[in-house]
């Protein structure tokens, strides 16, 4: 006698299986899915447009790189060139000391910015009240929403030459140092402002992730022995590292893009030597004095490299083990 399996049924002498078995493949349309997840579709064609009218259609404007673009011929009719356009960026003294002071101020952001919104989270989840801690959530949000043109107004009246700090220093007897007329000081002035104004609005990302630790790991840690530093070196920051490294690599990937805004408000007072980077470059050379294709051809370098940092810096994650990006 033929044995019937487990969650099949006989019909007229045919084996069927019954609609609640997990075995049985359901195969679900494409129209049947659209119809299904149509809400969640309708919310991510706002993104969906913005991202394809404003980051890749525009990425068609690359081939004015290889051309003599003129924008009354546009783009078909503009003579071809070839790699002449990025001969004359790189036989361009400008360019190299743009080249240097983008990475000068990029990796001074890195080193010494990247980890203050860490620590802060963490002072903010591990040693303050609830109370004190929305309080001061709410303070060192707040710089992130004023404006760059308003916060260089700002330091100018501290740190300028007729600043408070300024005037404090003579006054003392000390020599009067202005950090915002010092070429040298000018890159540790970017990371200053930017750890002032986006320090407290990068810890939201960290604090949700820092929400996300299960607490029993605490208590068992606490029960073994472990001291606070010891829960935050073995518990805290393993939690946190996905996030960690998932938003070094992000800032990798943009490591030759600075501040535009809040570099152009301050590049007449130290000078371009100092303050030259590559986006104002661009600016200057692309907008002001009409050469297109220069100005394309280091905005399409910019970005095929930003593009193998991160897949190289994703590359390195995974070989320490981390997820990265996307997982294996």
């Amino acid at each position: 006698m033929a044995t019937v399996p487990v969650g099949a049924t006989t019909v007229g002498g045919a084996r069927r299986r019954r609609p609640d078995d997990p075995s049985r493949e359901r195969k679900v349309s494409l129209l049947a899915r659209i119809r299904r997840d149509k809400v969640l579709l309708a919310m991510i064609v706002p993104g969906f447009l913005y991202f394809a009218v404003f980051q890749w259609l525009p990425l068609a404007g690359n081939v004015i790189a290889f051309v003599d673009y003129q924008p009354y011929r546009g783009f078909i009719d503009s003579v071809w060139v070839g790699f002449e356009n990025f001969a004359t960026v790189f036989g361009d003294p400008t360019f190299y000391y743009a080249l240097r002071n983008t990475i000068v101020i990029t990796v001074l952001q890195l080193v010494l910015f990247f980890p203050v919104p860490i620590a802060l989270a963490l002072l903010l989840n591990s040693i303050m009240t609830p109370r004190i801690r929305s309080f001061v959530q709410s303070v060192v949000y707040l710089p992130h929403f004023i404006g760059w043109v308003l916060l260089v107004s700002i330091f100018t009246q501290i740190l300028g030459p007729l600043g408070v700090l300024p005037n404090l220093m003579e006054a003392v007897g000390l020599p009067p140092f202005s950090a915002m007329t010092e070429p040298w000081f000018f890159p540790f002035l970017m990371v200053i402002e930017t750890i002032w104004k986006d320090a407290g609005w990068g810890t939201i990302i960290f604090l949700a992730a820092l929400g996300n630790i299960n607490s029993d790991l605490y208590e068992a840690a606490a029960m073994d022995g472990a001291s606070k530093w010891r829960r935050t070196w073995h518990v805290t920051l393993p939690g946190i590292m996905p996030v960690i490294i998932l938003l070094l690599i992000l800032q990798i990937g943009t490591i030759l893009s600075v501040g535009f805004e809040q570099i152009i408000l301050q590049r007449d007072a130290v000078g371009p030597e100092a303050a030259e980077v590559l986006d104002t470059w661009v600016y200057y050379h692309g907008i002001q004095d009409g050469e297109w294709g220069p100005a394309t051809a280091v905005g399409l370098v910019k970005g095929i490299v930003g593009f193998a940092l991160v897949l190289g810096s994703n590359k390195l994650a995974h070989l320490l083990g981390q997820d990265g990006i996307y997982r294996k």
